[in-house]
């Protein structure tokens, strides 16, 4: 099983010539807590976390560095931190240092990655551009659909299907298609995420019902929390 098989395509992203508002307010729209930074050919140039916003919120509080370590440290790191915590361009609070995978990356390389760099998610690139991302919940929804644990590669056709699935789900109005994952073992779709509602996650369901060579249809939804909104 590779990254194509697994990853969320609705990507969420900001222009690497954003605004810092920019990224909060898809942060908070979308209930993600990073977004992959892309250059107007769609090309990844980073990523902007909520780590990278909240230490704003943590250091304008905290003691200022002294000026002796200043002097002794060199002010490179002192100009950096500056930029950092203070400007407004996506650009400049960004990670530039990004870790990412393609499209046939395996779900095991993957994992280890995950672990190698404590991170929770990664970005899959087609060409050097974002198609998708794999987090450790998605990991996790695979590993839960096989009862002994071993993630057999999928057929060409679950494949083409999974494809035909993520349009469809384009088209359930008002879904938000960024936090639904889903995967496809012999034509049975197991489908998980967050639904605003009961209307919504039936909507969902149909949505992938109707698409022909769908077998089954198991659903796996919970709800957010109304005062997760706008906050």
């Amino acid at each position: 099983m590779q990254a194509k098989d697994i990853m969320t395509t609705s990507v969420i992203s900001v222009p690497q010539d954003g605004k810092v508002e920019d990224a909060v307010r898809l942060m908070l729209d979308h209930h993600v807590s990073a977004l992959p930074v892309v250059d107007a050919d769609g090309a990844l140039k980073g990523v902007v976390s909520e780590g990278d916003l909240m230490r704003r919120v943590r250091d304008t509080d905290g003691p200022r560095r002294s000026w002796w370590l200043e002097v002794l440290g060199g002010s490179g790191n002192s100009a950096q931190d500056f930029v950092k915590l203070n400007s407004r361009h996506v650009a400049d609070v960004m990670t530039r240092d990004v870790v990412s995978v393609e499209e046939d990356t395996t779900v095991a390389e993957i994992a280890r990655l995950l672990e190698k760099h404590r991170i929770k998610r990664v970005p899959v690139l087609r060409a050097g551009r974002v198609v998708g991302i794999v987090s450790r919940a998605n990991l996790l929804h695979a590993l839960s659909t096989i009862p002994d644990g071993a993630l057999s590669k999928p057929s060409s056709d679950d494949r083409v299907l999974r494809a035909k699935i993520d349009e469809a789900l384009k088209e359930v109005p008002g879904a938000a298609v960024n936090l639904v994952n889903y995967t496809v073992d012999n034509g049975n779709v197991a489908v998980w995420g967050v639904a605003d509602s009961d209307f919504e996650e039936n909507a969902i369901r149909v949505a992938v019902e109707n698409v022909s060579g769908v077998r089954s249809v198991d659903i796996h939804m919970g709800r957010l929390a109304a005062w997760a909104y706008g906050i």
